[in-house]
């Protein structure tokens, strides 16, 4: 019952090796050609040094024994023949599985970049950067190795090994049956250490997504980081992970290296036993010194390819255990877009009916939002206010289906929402959040993100309503500054006009407002909020806000509290209540009151 309940572990992982393997292959076969004259060079590459190990015989016999001097002056021209042939063939073998490899990994790696593109927002939620990174450059390189260098060493040394199998039997079938003795041991050997590779490999990826992690949180944060003074912190915590990598590295390397001694401690065995048997005086009169040789040379350049493979078995389980966590991540379904409805351009009217969400991997019996209905008019404009956490994002998030409703439905002009195609719901919506994405590139460029058709004129337009060129006229290049990474060298309130800019050069139908105004001091904001009145002309807007002066005008305004809708009204009637709102409003406004 114990050795079957073991056996099923080594067949599962036999079974997964294989099957990544085989998903390995598709990659590769568009550039098989290459593939194959890699191929053809590792097998000419090990034929000639099996060669030279087969010209030993008649070198010895021939050449020194039977005194045939025409045998010894060919070998110099035999030998540099070959060892061109030899180089040759593994340049052209080497250069060209690197070109395969780098094309493999060029591909994946694009794949899961595209994959991560098309996943839904619910995935990011749950995983760090650093892993996310690491499966894109880490993973993707492993693979390269196994594809490389491994696949090299295992048919090159293979051939080797093949070749001098082949020249042992044919001189001797009966001394080299001797050596055949070790093969299970050394199968079995290879097969414990294969084992152990995959699940350290397993753990190596884990460590390195943790030290990309590590890396990533604290370049980030870098500021807060020696404003709070955790230099040392962060220090222990990178060392901690850092130590980490470095062990299961070491159990590793400490794998690969007990396992090469090992095996040519068994073929030494081997090497011995055929020695012995070679001494009784009946084997003796059946071999010639050139036999002879020629056997024992081919058992102890069996011992160096036999090292390759163990050595490059280490490299081979990396990549196959790096090519399945890519292909776990590949295999993730994309976010839901099975609708097929589409428009030119949306009137505007929104709606949730009856709304329960739960966020995933958290508690359902506390959703974020709880039973929320709501309606908007075309060209209307609705306010949502509360605290923190009490659901206001979670509604904007759920128009473009960032996530999907527990419950309920949303509606975009009487159509749910589910039933637009996703590419097509998004293009009718413009956003404006409070953590603002730049990329690090021109501010113009940034204006006009994933904008194919856009003019000059009408990105200088659209940062002029924005209110951006009264900053933008003292930058030496103008629209053309670059602005860093995430918009590094510009301030809060710089960065969040880039964004409006964006909004309004995307002309959308519907505008989904988060805190757009929350990092502009009062000067800005009060500039800002002219555009984005403008800009909210004849559009339906989701404006989510913080500061009750700039929601004033609203058509609807609704409070949320723990996920539900406590008051709805105008500003007027909110506070004619004396409500939650009415507090809000006392709270922000008492003092000037």
């Amino acid at each position: 019952m114990v050795n079957d309940m073991s056996a099923k572990p080594q067949r599962a992982e036999k079974g997964q090796t294989w099957a990544t393997f085989k998903r390995l292959w598709p990659y590769v076969l568009p550039y098989r050609t290459a593939f194959i004259i890699s191929i053809v060079g590792m097998l000419i590459y090990g034929a000639v040094d099996a060669g030279m190990i087969w010209l030993v015989q008649p070198l010895i016999d021939s050449g020194l024994n039977e005194g045939r001097s025409e045998v010894l002056r060919m070998a110099p021209l035999i030998v540099v023949g070959m060892f061109l042939i030899r180089g040759s063939a593994n340049f052209v073998s080497t250069y060209c599985l690197a070109w395969v490899s780098q094309k493999v990994v060029q591909n994946m790696r694009q794949l899961v970049f595209n994959k991560y593109l098309s996943l839904p927002v619910s995935y990011f939620d749950t995983q760090s950067t650093g892993d996310l990174i690491s499966r894109i450059t880490f993973d993707t390189e492993q693979v390269a190795r196994a594809s490389s260098s491994a696949l090299v060493s295992m048919v090159r040394d293979g051939a080797t090994v093949i070749g001098l199998l082949f020249i042992m039997f044919y001189q001797s079938w009966q001394l080299s049956l001797i050596f055949f003795m070790v093969g299970p041991v050394v199968a079995w050997v290879i097969t414990i250490v294969s084992r152990r590779f995959r699940k350290v490999s397993k753990a190596i990826q884990l460590a390195m997504g943790g030290v990309t992690t590590a890396s990533e949180q604290m370049i980030k944060g870098h500021k807060n980081v020696i404003a709070f003074g955790g230099q040392e912190i962060e220090a222990e915590r990178f060392a901690r992970i850092n130590n980490l990598n470095r062990r299961h590295n070491m159990k590793l390397s400490a794998a690969q290296a007990i396992s090469q001694p090992i095996i040519q401690i068994i073929g030494s065995g081997a090497i011995g036993v055929v020695l012995f048997v070679a001494s009784f005086d009946s084997v003796l009169q059946t071999l010639t010194p050139g036999t002879f040789v020629t056997i024992i040379g081919s058992m102890m350049g069996l011992m160096q390819p036999m090292k390759h493979l163990t050595k490059v078995n280490a490299d081979f389980q990396r990549g196959i255990t790096a090519a399945h966590t890519v292909f776990a991540v590949l295999d993730k379904p994309d976010a839901a877009d099975s609708g097929t409805h589409q428009v030119e351009r949306v009137q505007g009217q929104l709606a949730l009916n009856h709304v329960t969400f739960s966020y995933p991997n958290t508690n359902k019996e506390e959703p974020a939002l709880r039973n929320v209905s709501l309606q908007v008019g075309a060209g209307q404009t609705l306010a949502l206010v509360g605290r923190s956490g009490s659901g206001k994002s979670t509604i904007s998030n759920l128009l473009p289906r960032f996530y999907d409703v527990t419950e309920g439905e949303v509606l975009l002009d009487g159509v749910n929402v589910n039933e637009y195609s996703l590419s097509n719901l998004r293009s009718q919506i413009a956003m404006v959040s409070q953590q603002v994405t730049l990329f690090n590139d021109s501010i113009a460029n940034n204006i006009a993100y994933a904008c194919d058709n856009c003019s000059r004129e009408q990105i200088e337009a659209a940062a002029e309503a924005a209110y951006l060129m009264e900053f933008v006229r003292d930058l030496p290049e103008g629209l053309d500054t670059m602005v860093g990474e995430n918009g590094i060298l510009l301030s809060g309130g710089q960065r969040q006009r880039i964004a409006i800019a964006r909004a309004i050069l995307r002309d959308a139908p519907v505008l989904i407002l988060d805190e757009a105004t929350s990092a502009l001091d009062t000067e800005s904001e009060r500039a800002i909020q002219a555009a984005l009145d403008n800009l909210q002309r004849g559009r339906t807007s989701l404006v989510i806000a913080h500061r009750l002066s700039t929601i004033e005008n609203a058509d609807v305004i609704m409070v949320v509290d723990k996920g539900e809708v406590i008051e709805r009204g105008s500003h007027a009637e909110l506070l004619a209540k004396g409500g939650v709102y009415s507090q809000l409003h006392q709270m922000q406004f008492g003092d000037n009151e």
